[in-house]
Formats: structure tokens, sequence, C-alpha cells
């Protein structure tokens, strides 16, 4: 039995997640809690790949996330490309087809790449940087790691993954 998944049908739901992104997020209300799905799409894609492709996929997404945002430009390839790079190296020591080994893995990312931007672009500090890093981005770590469950979910058959509890 192949166990990869197969290419063009996940390559659907990582371009559904980026139009969604554009499309789908900025109706649910406020932008520092709502999920992040083209930060969801990098991630499945780089549990699924080598961390060199990962990287790049980071940077390309990181670049892209700046070119809308360009308060501090590079803040977001930086982040993406290490989170890109972290996750596809962290399938290799954790199994990624158990539900809280993924759920960790998305938390994280999330989280990381939130506070590898606030480190970067040097915008917040004091106070501000501390609810940055306590409220906002694990609230939208929260509902990053609860989206990404939902598409695993609905999407199992199509990743090829034997979800294990």
């Amino acid at each position: 039995m192949n166990t990869q998944p197969s290419g063009f049908k996940v390559g659907l739901v990582l371009l559904a997640l980026v139009l969604m992104h554009f499309t789908v997020r900025p109706l649910l209300g406020n932008d520092r809690l709502a999920p992040d799905f083209l930060l969801l799409a990098l991630m499945f894609f780089a549990i699924r790949s080598r961390p060199a492709n990962a990287a790049v996929a980071g940077f390309t997404v990181g670049i892209l996330a700046d070119a809308l945002s360009p308060v501090a430009f590079g803040a977001g390839a930086l982040a993406h490309t290490v989170v890109g790079y972290l996750q596809a190296w962290g399938k290799a020591i954790f199994f990624p087809d158990n539900l809280l080994v993924t759920s960790g893995f998305l938390f994280f990312g999330c989280w990381l790449r939130n506070f590898l931007v606030l480190l970067a672009g040097g915008q917040t500090r004091g106070a501000e940087l501390f609810w940055a890093l306590t409220a906002w981005s694990v609230g939208q770590a929260i509902t990053t790691t609860v989206a990404g469950l939902l598409v695993l979910l609905t999407f199992r058959r199509w990743f090829k993954i034997g979800i294990i509890e």
C-alpha cells in the first residue's frame, strides 16, 4: 500500500488554504486571533518534505507575508524559513500522524513564528511584547491548531495518514 500522500490532492488542499488566507481570514474578525491559513499550508508542506525544501517554501511564504505588511520587512521571511525548516526536521524525530503530536507541531510552529517576527521586527517592547507573546500569539496558535486539525480530519484520506489518537 502506498503511504505517500497524493501530490495533486495535497496540493489542492494547500492551494485552498492559501486562498482561504486571503478570502476567509479577513471575515473572521480580529487579525491577531484569526487562524493563519498561509502558515498552515507551509507547515503541512514542511511536515511532508525535506528540511531544505521546507526552508525555501518558508522563505517564499515569509516574503509574501512581508510584502503584505512591510512594517518590519524580512522578519516574516526569517521566521517562516526557521519554522518551515524546524517542522520538516521535527518529523524525523516525532511521528507526525499522531493527533497530539500534530497539534503540538501546529501550535508550536505558529507561536514560534509570531515570537520570531516580534523579535526580529523590534516593533514591540516591554508589556506590549509580553501581551503579544502570551495572549495574542497563544490565541492565534490555538485557532490555527484547531483549523489545522479540522483540515487534517476532513482530508485525512488525501493526506493518507493513519490518525493515531
